[in-house]
């Protein structure tokens, strides 16, 4: 098969019947083999009555559906264990997305031999609320992660190689960078293409202020278990000698600044005055900095042992065999 289409939805029952007549048009044209999976993340508006429909008169149509809403990332990680095409196209179920763009995603990848090529809606059609945080979170994706080239990493439409997506896991929020999971588990060929972007026809978007709390906090998770999932101790360890060092200075600093006051009053007969170390904050800061050392320090060693006996410690990436 040439194509999987995998369309995660919510509350989209206006839509799809378009969208997937729109789909089937492109599909048609170019002779693509194809499917397009859509899958219901627990919608309560009827969009599994309509996908059961529409799957009744199109043999290229399937539905998976979820009993509750999980949310967007689960709904790709189900349709990217589905889908069977060697190239995997994602797409919103908003028609906001483009079915247009599919050839010449599909074309980049197979010819131009990407692992993934993400769209940029380089003109949206979204207010300001939306946009400017977007804009935001692009430019500290770009800066934490590596992946330079992108402008726009949470752009629905996006092309994989069927490579791409079977050895992935999108879970939580992290449907927004899968182009950083993607290249930390070593598919590095990574484009991007300028595509349309349509004003929201039916409804109103499923996303508020929280998503960009959580797109965030799924960011720093990602660059941590990207770098140190497989050697937790060398961050948690090094954070741990650090701060720990500097407690230990800061100690340090503190009892030879009292011996030395009182050398000086003992040889030169000053009465030069000093404050027991107890009374000194300075002290308090280097116990708290001992300690949280050595907590950080016992919490790589433990992270250490997790990860040595983790079912997944020794899975690896393995482009090729002979």
């Amino acid at each position: 098969m040439d194509i999987s289409v995998v369309v995660p939805l919510y509350n989209e029952v206006e839509s799809l019947p378009e969208l997937t007549s729109w789909i089937s048009k492109v599909m048609s044209e170019h002779k693509f083999s194809y499917e397009i999976i859509l899958v219901d993340d627990g919608s309560n508006d009827g969009s599994w009555e309509m996908i059961r429909k529409l799957s009744e008169g199109n043999q290229f149509i399937e539905g998976i559906k979820f009993r509750r809403n999980y949310g967007k990332s689960a709904a790709l990680n189900v349709g990217f264990a589905a889908a069977v095409g060697s190239v995997v196209i994602t797409m919103d179920a908003d028609l906001q997305d483009s079915p247009d763009e599919i050839p010449e995603l599909y074309r980049r990848i197979t010819e131009e031999k990407y692992d993934l090529i993400s769209g940029w809606k380089a003109k949206r059609h979204d207010p300001l609320s939306k946009t400017i945080p977007t804009k935001l979170f692009n430019a500290a994706t770009r800066k934490m992660s590596g992946v330079n080239n992108l402008h726009d990493f949470n752009c629905g439409l996006k092309a994989y190689r069927k490579t791409v997506v079977k050895n992935i896991e999108v879970y939580g929020e992290m449907h927004r960078y899968i182009p950083v999971i993607a290249k930390w588990a070593g598919f590095t060929k990574i484009g991007e293409q300028a595509v349309e972007h349509f004003p929201r026809k039916y409804g109103k978007t499923k996303f508020g202020l929280s998503r960009f709390v959580n797109g965030f906090l799924d960011l720093l998770s990602i660059f941590f278990v990207g770098k140190f999932a497989k050697r937790p101790m060398h961050f948690f360890g090094t954070m741990g000698v650090l701060s720990f060092l500097t407690g230990f200075v800061i100690a340090i600093w503190i009892v030879c600044q009292k011996q030395y006051i009182i050398h000086q009053n003992e040889t030169q007969h000053l009465k030069i005055p000093y404050r027991d170390a107890t009374n000194d904050p300075l002290f308090y800061i280097a116990l708290v900095a001992i300690i949280v050392g050595f907590q950080l320090f016992l919490t790589g060693f433990i992270a250490e042992l997790v990860a040595r006996n983790s079912t997944e410690r020794n899975n690896y990436q393995i482009e090729e065999k002979l």
